[in-house]
């Protein structure tokens, strides 16, 4: 890493624990994939990641989904949620329409438009993560698949001990 490089490593001194140092590694490789997928939506589709996100749930549920679920799903706010749909029926990507038996609850869906639309949004991200990380070579995608799954199993395990 170079000495003008400025992320959550930099923080880091000689003695930390290797778990914070990983913690700290996994943060920054993180953000910086994150960074790349959002400028290249921007940039290519003029849009944001969060309304990428939010399309992708829709596309996995053709029958649409309640926006509590959206919110759920996709750990944010009912307000961030209810924002980003507010654009997207403007722009003509996805429809929203009340509950018959409960005016109060809203399901959305893509529309033709939404689903054409994110379509080609998700075969560019698809791409876009490919370059970024294809060049560990498949043994080392595959090395760090296991292990990440390892750290996200003791991880879980680790939390719901806790909430016990």
């Amino acid at each position: 890493m170079s000495a003008e490089q400025i992320d959550h490593e930099a923080r880091l001194v000689e003695d930390d624990h290797q778990s914070l140092k990983l913690w700290l590694r996994l943060l920054t490789c993180s953000s910086l994939v994150e960074n790349n997928i959002r400028e290249s939506l921007r940039r290519e589709f003029n849009t944001t990641l969060p309304r990428f996100d939010f399309m992708a749930q829709l596309q996995r549920e053709p029958d649409g989904l309640v926006m509590g679920s959206l919110s759920k799903r996709m750990m944010v706010s009912g307000g961030n949620v209810s924002g980003i749909a507010t654009q997207l029926v403007k722009d003509g990507l996805i429809s929203r329409d009340s509950l018959k038996n409960d005016r109060r609850t809203f399901v959305v869906k893509l529309t033709a438009k939404g689903l054409k639309t994110f379509n080609k949004m998700a075969a560019r991200h698809e791409e876009w993560v490919i370059e970024t990380i294809g060049p560990l070579g498949n043994d080392n995608i595959e090395q760090l698949t296991k292990l990440l799954g390892e750290l996200k199993r003791t991880t879980l395990a680790a939390q719901s001990e806790s909430n016990k």
